[in-house]
């Protein structure tokens, strides 16, 4: 995997955060620190009956036969804080994978949206303020999303289709649908080739 560098001209925010604040590093540049707006969030319709689509992400080209990984500090307080890996073809297109904050635990989950969004979640309370990686993997007409506490061994989230012509993007993301002020530290960003198996 190639870090990529948070500053690059070949990544760009979709709905900028209020705040962005980029921490020293040893070479540097260290993490990234993102504050979310009140009420930020990604749904589409199921359930709720609500759109939204104000979350902030920082996307990079994600073309077939390449993954994406972000690590962040899985630091949350409120119901559905959230933050990880957004994959977006289009606003009624797209996936996103990381831990989130339901039901009193940091909840690991994805939602996949093809017009409508579904939402899966399995809880996690042992990655609570503690480094999270989330990758997601492109190949064929397969999106297949993964995650893991530090270096633990990778956990499968998802498999969802994602069409091999599609022009996806894809990249770090955190919302805050219920507070503003959500402080997340993420501290790497790296795009590679596609994973070679499922497990």
């Amino acid at each position: 995997m190639e870090d990529i560098d948070w500053d690059t001209d070949a990544a760009r925010w979709l709905n900028p955060p209020p705040e962005v604040v980029r921490e020293p590093g040893p070479s540097g540049g260290g993490p990234l620190v993102v504050t979310s707006a009140e009420g930020s969030d990604f749904w589409r319709r199921t359930g709720y009956g609500f759109v939204r689509d104000t979350g902030h992400a920082l996307l990079t080209a994600f073309p077939a036969d390449s993954a994406v990984e972000v690590s962040f500090i899985a630091a949350f307080d409120e119901l559905y804080d959230q933050a990880g890996v957004l994959v977006r073809v289009d606003e009624r297109t797209w996936v996103k994978a990381g831990v989130e904050m339901s039901d009193g635990v940091p909840q690991l989950g994805a939602v996949v949206t093809r017009e409508w969004s579904d939402w899966s979640l399995a809880p996690v309370p042992a990655w609570a303020g503690r480094e999270v990686t989330v990758r997601a993997s492109r190949s064929g007409d397969a999106l297949t999303v993964r995650a893991r506490r530090e270096q633990e061994p990778w956990r499968m989230v998802r498999l969802a289709p994602l069409a091999r012509d599609a022009k996806a993007f894809a990249g770090p993301f955190c919302c805050s649908p219920q507070r503003s002020g959500l402080r997340v530290r993420f501290i790497r960003f790296a795009t590679g080739a596609a994973d070679t198996s499922l497990h």
